[in-house]
């Protein structure tokens, strides 16, 4: 590139040279010998006044008298009727340029220059033009490298840049070249760093906390399996093996989730779904277990909305908002679906007590929980929501309203009037 860059730069100098070079070669020539040719004429205007007042006066005319009167490099002849001719200086040979001038007295004065002195001064000239033509080049190869270092340099290190990031490596350089192009290109590159150190973050923490959530059902099911090995009476072994299956159902679903996550790391590619299945889904897959509890959950809102991000993602989200209100609100869940600006906002909220006054924003942060429980689900469902350009907020907190924005398409961002549907 540096190379291409230089033979570039030295090409266009080099025709600006040769055009402008060639057409003030041409005017500086024509411009010398013009001026090579009326000096001649002048001198010999001059010369043939000055015989006509010494004729006038009765002087004597002769070369000495005159070769004071006439550059020494010319040669000059004049013929007085009469008399001899007089010569000043030597005839030049070969090529010459003539000036030629009548007196009043009828005395006729040339004068004579050899067309030399003219090419001796137009190749000073071009002497001059050429240096200055090559300082000029000079000039464009250091200023073409300059700039080809200041080009291909940056290129270089973002490129390299890229190839950490692909490497594994997400630290960003915050490194600007001072080209808004360049630093365009270096910024998206931070920024992507700094994307995927966070979706890595969530990936750890995604895995950790599954791997808590999973240690929990194993244990409970061993405990059960533990009481039936140790009894004989059928009933009980009936009763435990019920329980043993209903634990085995949870550690079923914990185990497709973390299947859905490793299927959809949540690696950036977000894509635009219809939320209205993704909200669907979750309380078709929920609405048993709110039936068992005497408790029901419905869905309300504008209908027909598009969001990005990722629907496995977001799905855990929602049910992660669900399953906390089944375990700690009260009454109906009711889930709304808005819009707010370029965003698509899901609300969860229930009839329960809702957040302590105490905890307020705290109820995202890990280990935090009102009811004595693990304080992950929160947390992980907050990582979910931002690992996708979105976030999770808690709008109010008694009751309770849990909020999540996502983005919105854009081909609907300019939708028409919201169409609320009915409650379900």
């Amino acid at each position: 590139m540096r190379r291409r860059l230089i033979n570039s730069t030295l090409a266009v100098v080099l025709v600006v040279i040769a055009v402008f070079g060639v057409s003030l070669v041409i005017v500086e020539t024509r411009t010398i010998s013009n001026s090579a040719q009326e000096s001649v004429e002048t001198e010999a205007v001059r010369l043939v006044s000055i015989v006509d007042s010494r004729l006038l006066g009765g002087d004597n005319i002769s070369a000495k008298v005159l070769s004071e009167q006439i550059d020494r490099t010319r040669y000059a002849r004049i013929e007085i009727p009469g008399r001899a001719p007089v010569e000043i200086g030597t005839r030049p040979t070969g090529s010459v340029i003539r000036g030629h001038a009548d007196g009043e007295e009828g005395e006729t004065v040339t004068v004579e220059e050899a067309r030399s002195s003219i090419n001796r001064e137009v190749g000073r000239t071009l002497l001059i033009i050429g240096a200055v033509a090559l300082l000029a080049v000079i000039a464009a190869v250091l200023l073409a490298v300059r700039q080809a270092n200041k080009l291909a340099s940056p290129l270089t290190d973002l490129a390299e840049t890229a190839e950490r990031l692909g490497s594994g490596d997400p630290r960003p350089r915050h490194k600007r070249y001072g080209v808004p192009e360049l630093d365009r290109v270096a910024d998206v590159l931070d920024s992507s760093a700094e994307r995927i150190a966070r979706m890595l973050t969530a990936e750890r923490r995604l895995a950790a906390d599954a791997s808590h959530q999973l240690r929990t059902p194993l244990t409970a099911l061993s405990m059960r399996l533990e009481e039936i090995s140790a009894t004989d009476d059928l009933d009980t072994v009936k009763e435990e093996a019920m329980v043993a299956l209903t634990q085995v159902e949870r550690l079923t679903d914990v185990v497709e989730r973390l299947l859905t996550n490793a299927r959809d790391p949540r690696t950036g590619s977000a894509v635009a779904f219809d939320l209205d299945e993704v909200v669907k889904q979750q309380i078709e897959e929920w609405r048993p277990a709110y039936r068992s509890a005497g408790r029901a959950i419905v869905c309300s809102g504008r209908q027909g909305m598009r969001a990005v991000g990722t629907p496995g993602a977001v799905a855990q989200v929602l049910a992660a908002l669900i399953e906390n209100s089944l375990m700690h609100g009260g009454g109906t869940v009711a889930l709304r679906t808005r819009v707010t600006g370029n965003q698509s906002v899901i609300e969860v909220t229930d009839e329960g007590p809702g957040v302590p006054a105490d905890l307020g924003a705290r109820i995202f942060e890990r280990t935090i929980s009102g009811r004595n429980s693990t304080g992950i689900g929160l947390a992980v469902a907050r990582d979910l929501a931002e690992a996708d350009g979105g976030r999770l907020e808690l709008l109010q907190q008694q009751p309770p309203v849990f909020a999540l924005f996502l983005s919105r398409e854009a081909g609907t961002r300019k939708a028409q009037k919201d169409q609320d549907r009915p409650v379900r």
